[in-house]
C-alpha cells in the first residue's frame, strides 16, 4: 500500500489563508476555479509512485489519469460540491487517497454552509471507519482505532471548518455590500426628495401665481370675448400644479426604493445563513410607521446584524420593536462570544457612529455597549409620521 504524504493538510491551510489574496488579484474567477483542481492534482501526483506499487491494477500512467479525473471534479465545486465529495470517498475506499477528500470537504463547507459541512464530515468519518474495519487498510498508518481517528478526523474537521469560515465571510461580505447598496439607494432617494421639493417650491409657486393671475383676468374680462380663454388658462395652470404633485412629489416618495419593516424578515434569514439565529419580536403597529421611520429601523437592524455576525458569530440575535404611542423603541441584543477570536474581524469601526447619526437626525437617541454579558443596541425615536 502507498503511504499518504502529510503535505496535503498544510497545503490546504495555506490555500485557504491565501484565498482572499488570490481572489483580489484574479481578473477572471474561472482562472481561480481552474487553479484549485490543479493544486489538488499536483498534491496527488506525489502519491503516484505508491499507487503504482499497490495492489490496485494501476501503473504510473493510469494512476495519473485516474487522479486527474478525480481532481477535475473540483471544477464543479461551486455548483455541485457533492460530486467531488462522492468521488473523494470512492478514492478513499479504493486508493486510500486522502488529498481529494480535503478539497471536497472544504468545497462543501465553502458553498453549502455549516449544516452541509457537518453532514459531509460525519459521512466521511463513518465511511473511513468502515474502511478501517475492512482488511486492506494500510495498517502501518493506523494500527489502533485511536491512531486511525487521530489521522482521519483532524483532516475532515479542518477542511470543513476552513470552508465554513469562508462561507461565513462571504455572507458577511454580501451583507456589507447590501448595506452599501441600500445606503446608496437612500442617498438617491434623498436627492430625489430634494429635487422634488425644489421643483414643487419653485415651479409650483409659479403655476399657482399663473392660476391666480388668470382667474383675476377672467373676472376683469367677464362678459367679454376673452373671458373663456382666461378661464381655460386658469384651469390649465391648476391642472399642471396637480400633475406636478402627483407625478414628481409622489414618485419621489415611493417606498419601494427604501426597505421597511417588511424587509426585516429577509435580513433575519440572511443572518441565520451566516450562522447567527435571529429572533424578531415586532409590534404589530410598526407597519403603520412612516416610510422614513421604517427605513431608519431597517438600517439600524441591518448594521446590528452585520456586527453580530462579525463579532459574535453563532450567537442568537434578538430584535424587539415596541411602540408606546409616543416613542418607537428598537432593541437589538446578542450574547458575547465565549472566547476572543484569534483574528480581529475586518471592520471600519464606523457602524455605531452611522447608526447614531441616523437616529439623532430624526430626533432620537441611540445607546450601544455591553450590558449583563450581552451587547445591546437601544434606539429610541419619536413615533410620529
Amino acid at each position: 500500500m502507498h503511504q499518504h504524504k502529510p503535505t496535503a493538510s498544510p497545503a490546504l491551510r495555506a490555500w485557504a489563508a491565501g484565498r482572499h489574496w488570490l481572489e483580489g488579484r484574479t481578473v477572471d474567477r474561472r482562472a481561480l476555479d481552474l487553479l484549485v483542481p490543479l493544486i489538488c492534482f499536483g498534491l496527488m501526483l506525489l502519491d503516484v509512485p505508491g499507487l503504482a506499487e499497490a495492489d490496485n491494477s494501476l501503473n504510473g500512467l493510469s494512476a495519473t489519469l485516474v487522479l486527474a479525473a478525480g481532481a477535475s471534479t473540483l471544477l464543479l465545486r461551486r455548483r455541485a460540491p457533492w460530486v467531488s465529495y462522492v468521488v473523494a470517498l470512492a478514492f478513499l475506499g479504493w486508493l486510500h487517497e486522502l488529498t481529494l477528500i480535503q478539497f471536497a470537504l472544504y468545497s462543501v463547507g465553502r458553498y453549502r454552509g455549516r449544516a452541509a459541512a457537518i453532514l459531509a464530515t460525519l459521512g466521511y468519518g463513518l465511511f473511513a471507519y468502515g474502511m478501517f474495519l475492512l482488511p486492506g487498510w494500510p495498517e502501518h498508518r493506523a494500527d489502533t482505532l485511536m491512531e486511525f481517528l487521530s489521522l482521519v478526523v483532524p483532516i475532515g474537521v479542518l477542511a470543513a471548518g476552513v470552508g465554513v469560515a469562508g462561507y461565513r465571510q462571504d455572507l458577511v461580505r454580501e451583507l456589507e455590500i447590501q448595506r452599501g447598496r441600500t445606503a446608496a439607494l437612500q442617498a438617491v432617494q434623498q436627492e430625489r426628495l430634494s429635487v422634488a421639493r425644489d421643483v414643487h417650491d419653485f415651479v409650483g409657486r409659479e403655476l399657482t401665481l399663473l392660476a391666480v393671475r388668470a382667474e383675476v383676468l377672467a373676472v376683469r374680462a367677464r362678459g367679454e370675448a376673452h373671458q373663456k380663454d382666461f378661464d381655460e388658462l386658469s384651469d390649465t395652470a391648476r391642472k399642471a400644479h396637480r400633475i406636478l404633485n402627483e407625478i414628481i412629489v409622489q414618485r419621489a416618495r415611493e417606498q419601494d426604493a427604501t426597505p421597511g419593516i417588511d424587509g426585516l424578515a429577509v435580513l433575519a434569514a440572511e443572518g441565520e445563513q451566516a450562522g447567527s439565529p435571529v429572533v424578531l419580536d415586532i409590534d404589530g403597529r410598526a407597519g403603520a410607521l412612516s416610510p422614513l421611520r421604517q427605513a431608519a429601523v431597517y438600517r439600524v437592524v441591518q448594521e446590528c446584524l452585520t456586527n453580530a455576525v462579525k463579532h459574535a458569530p453563532g450567537q442568537e440575535v434578538r430584535v424587539r420593536i415596541t411602540l408606546d404611542g409616543v416613542h418607537l423603541r428598537l432593541e437589538v441584543c446578542n450574547d458575547l462570544p465565549s472566547a476572543v477570536p484569534a483574528k480581529e474581524p475586518v471592520s471600519a469601526g464606523t457602524g455605531t457612529f452611522s447608526m447614531g447619526e441616523r437616529v439623532e437626525s430624526m430626533g432620537g437617541t441611540l445607546e450601544a455597549g455591553h450590558h449583563d454579558g450581552k451587547y445591546r443596541v437601544v434606539a429610541t425615536l419619536p413615533a410620529g409620521v
